[in-house]
């Protein structure tokens, strides 16, 4: 996302976190975005729980509609599959019992 993009979303992210948390509200989901915040050329959402792919489609199709924002920078949001977030959730950062690494397909199945 370019920095245009960033800045304008992150220029209004506490109407946006109310926003998606709306959002999330009417479709009965238990997450709740906490802040959004500006990670290099990417925006961060932050939740109260591992958000689901339905959820993540919510925040993204929300994302993709805000005013001033290039839809075509938007790239799909996705779980986090830094070392430490997989830790936290108690999920192996490598497959069992190989040396392969885990990726966001599994980490989506595991949860």
């Amino acid at each position: 996302m370019s920095s245009q993009n960033t800045n304008r979303i992150i220029a209004k992210s506490n109407t946006y976190v109310t926003n998606i948390n709306r959002l999330l509200k009417d479709v009965r989901s238990n997450i709740l975005a906490d802040f959004i915040h500006a990670d290099d050329k990417d925006i961060v959402i932050t939740t109260n729980k591992v958000a689901t792919t339905l959820d993540l489609n919510i925040i993204e199709k929300y994302v993709k509609n805000v005013d001033n924002v290039d839809r075509n920078e938007v790239i799909s949001s996705r779980l986090s599959q830094l070392k430490s977030y997989l830790k936290i959730l108690d999920i192996s950062y490598y497959v069992k019992d190989t040396n392969l690494l885990i990726t966001s397909d599994i980490v989506e199945r595991v949860i």
